[in-house]
């Protein structure tokens, strides 16, 4: 069968990513989602890429990919949903895209995580009722824009 696209594609894994941490998931996907953080950590230039998951007033880590040598998060970890910059994205109040994310932090409109944060990018999903999920990757460093095969700027 002829397919128009590659099957390991960045754009068909982040589709895959979706489909697994959505509202309706089939409950043998979830597998892949490791696999899918750690493509989208690597081909980002990225330290961490996660999917966190805010409900009941708490961002909690649902899976996460860290670079080697590089564990500040993992999942399960949890937090008071206020203290994370994912309910800020949820908000408004803080960018999807943050080229160089130590501005927020020193001006206080992020809190500080405890490791730096250079480019930070997130994709918030809502999901039925308060419940929403959020994919993010960051770097330590602040990387240049990234480019898709298109020429566009990419997120995640």
């Amino acid at each position: 069968m002829y397919l128009d696209y590659e099957p390991d594609d960045l754009d068909v894994k982040i589709s895959e990513l979706l489909v697994a941490t959505s509202d309706s998931a089939d409950p043998d996907l979830p597998a892949a989602v490791p696999e899918v953080l750690k493509l989208l950590r690597t081909r980002l230039g990225m330290d961490i890429a996660f999917v966190s998951q805010i409900a009941h007033g708490r961002r909690t880590l649902m899976a996460v990919d860290n670079a080697p040598g590089f564990t500040p998060i993992q999942a399960g970890m949890s937090d008071p949903v206020e203290e994370s910059w994912c309910q800020r994205v949820v908000e408004g109040r803080l960018p999807e895209r943050m080229g160089d994310a130590t501005a927020y932090v020193a001006s206080g409109q992020a809190p500080d995580p405890g490791f730096p944060i250079g480019t930070h990018l997130s994709a918030p999903v809502r999901l039925s009722g308060a419940r929403c999920t959020v994919r993010c990757a960051a770097s330590v460093a602040a990387l240049a824009p990234m480019q898709t095969s298109t020429g566009c700027a990419t997120g995640l």
